[in-house]
């Protein structure tokens, strides 16, 4: 399966196999099952897409602030992997719990916590790239690890769908169903992971300082002013990949949400789902050979417009087959920006501070989608209309090209 890659870059790539398990949970019965607690609490389908966009902001908001002191402190010696650990074992229960919460507050509230935990993972799990591979493998390796990751989420989500079809049809009990579903989820992440917590070593580091917190904030500072005048380069990409990234996050986190405001049947959504992680497989697998011959701002830049085609689309989607065109779509081009952007940016930055730099990373991308959900939350209470509130976020691929093609334009 990986004959041409080495132990520690194979044990990297199964994470993205285990967490994306939760991902995949995220896009789908994590909002589907909010959606049935919000039925029950009487709230409106517009109540319900709003609630759920402002939670998912207030987790991306707590993982800005978070994400660079987490990855900063992680920089220091032998400090990234039980910090990784920490993060991931939080996130893993929290995944259990959300098939017991008993109303929709709690289970938000799980919700938000699990979600922190996993995108801080995540930051120090991208960090991680630097010690794993050389320069010149990053592309192949961040791809491979979001193309196996989409593939790798379908057999756990599989039974978890299979679980809550029989559900649907009164052949188990829902609620059974919903906590197993959570159980099965959060243990293949949890065993998925284990594979990279026994093989990975800190490779690039800072030394220890006497304060970690305190050393680490100021390191922070001083890196923030130092990219602002020296390192324009970075700084400008992390402009753009703040506004092109949190479009692409937005639609991921909400795509089930949009699809079941819009009345569509939610048998019909997950398959459709089910097959855009095949379609992601095979297009972040392309996009990975792709990047030996072309560069990696060429072909984020043919992911951006991908997505600016698809916030245009959503204008006119109204039945389940146009909604399985625009996940065919997303589906083409979410692995590839994700793991070109990864990779691309960790050929850019100094590998001794690459928990510093990716937490700054995380804020222009999992931590910063609050714009994206708070925009389609807004939108959609104003106009009733989620078409307009997903075309609105062609705002966002517009500005991060601009500031991209910026970036690429310095030496």
């Amino acid at each position: 399966m990986f004959k041409n890659f080495n132990k520690l870059e194979k044990a990297w790539i199964y994470y993205d196999i285990g967490n994306s398990a939760f991902t995949m949970m995220v896009s789908t019965i994590i909002p589907i099952w909010f959606n049935t607690l919000a039925d029950t609490a009487g709230m409106s389908d517009s109540q319900y897409l709003a609630y759920w966009s402002y939670a998912t902001s207030i987790a991306t908001i707590v993982v800005a602030f978070l994400g660079p002191v987490l990855g900063t402190i992680s920089d220091n010696k032998n400090f990234k992997k039980p910090m990784f650990m920490t993060v991931l074992f939080i996130g893993v229960i929290g995944c259990a719990l959300l098939g017991v919460a008993p109303n929709w507050i709690l289970y938000l509230v799980t919700y938000v916590i699990a979600k922190i935990s996993y995108s801080s993972s995540l930051v120090l799990y991208d960090s991680m790239l630097t010690d794993v591979t050389e320069p010149e493998r990053m592309d192949l390796v961040s791809s491979q690890g979001y193309a196996w990751g989409y593939i790798g989420s379908c057999i756990p989500f599989l039974a978890a769908l299979v679980l809550y079809f029989l559900a649907t049809i009164n052949k188990v009990p829902m609620k059974l169903a919903i906590v197993v579903d959570f159980l099965l989820i959060a243990a293949w992440w949890l065993g998925v992971s284990m594979p990279l917590i026994r093989q990975y070593e800190q490779k690039y580091y800072v030394e220890n300082a006497g304060s970690k917190i305190a050393a680490s904030f100021k390191r922070l500072g001083q890196t923030l002013s130092h990219m602002f005048k020296e390192e324009k380069k970075i700084f400008f990409f992390l402009i753009g990949f703040f506004f092109y990234i949190d479009g692409v996050y937005t639609i991921i986190d909400e795509a089930v949400a949009i699809g079941t405001s819009l009345g569509l049947d939610t048998m019909g959504l997950l398959v459709v789902l089910l097959l855009t992680q095949v379609v992601a497989f095979a297009f972040a697998t392309l996009f990975g050979k792709l990047s030996q011959k072309y560069s990696s701002v060429t072909l984020i830049t043919v992911c951006i417009f991908g997505y600016l085609f698809v916030a245009i689309y959503a204008l006119f989607m109204k039945t389940l087959v146009q909604f399985g065109i625009m996940a065919f779509v997303v589906g083409m081009f979410q692995g590839a920006i994700q793991a070109l952007s990864r990779s691309y940016y960790a050929q850019i930055i100094p590998a001794e501070n690459s928990g510093e730099y990716f937490g700054l990373y995380d804020i222009c991308g999992k931590g910063a989608a609050f714009m994206g959900t708070t925009m389609v939350g807004i939108t959609v209470s104003i106009t009733k209309s989620v078409n307009v509130a997903v075309a609105t976020l062609g705002i966002l691929f517009i500005l991060g090209f601009i500031f991209l093609r910026k970036s690429a334009s310095i030496k």
